[in-house]
């Protein structure tokens, strides 16, 4: 370069991508079942772009019943664990998530469960 760094130029062209979620299915809709019977699912939790280890939080919906008590009917359980890891080749394996549903107290609702990571993304 000879100690005259002006007579060089580098242009750098990137394109950020932010870490995501998707799932399949996209929704689920628990089945109606008599009181205290559990109703469970399963979904994929697809990871994408996230390039470092991160951990997966559950925010669960807490339904008001008429008389205003909330409940707590749902649970989730990730049998292979939480955490989002980058594989070898630079992709992130898919995690399992249970979905269960169990009330003592007549209950209907529509609401979300949230999943976000470390960053809250």
């Amino acid at each position: 370069i000879d100690d005259n760094p002006s007579h060089y130029k580098i242009a750098l062209l990137g394109t950020v991508k932010s870490p995501k979620l998707n799932f399949d299915p996209p929704f689920v809709m628990l089945i109606p079942v008599p009181l205290d019977v559990e109703t469970e699912t399963a979904i994929s939790i697809i990871p994408q772009d996230y390039l470092r280890q991160s951990r997966i939080y559950v925010e669960l919906p807490e339904p008001e019943l008429e008389d205003g008590e909330r409940i707590y009917p749902f649970s989730v359980e990730f049998p292979e664990g939480q955490d989002i890891v980058l594989s070898s080749d630079a992709t992130n394996k898919d995690l399992i998530c249970y979905i269960s549903f169990r009330s003592s107290r007549p209950v209907s609702f529509t609401g979300s469960i949230v999943f976000i990571d470390e960053e809250e993304n």
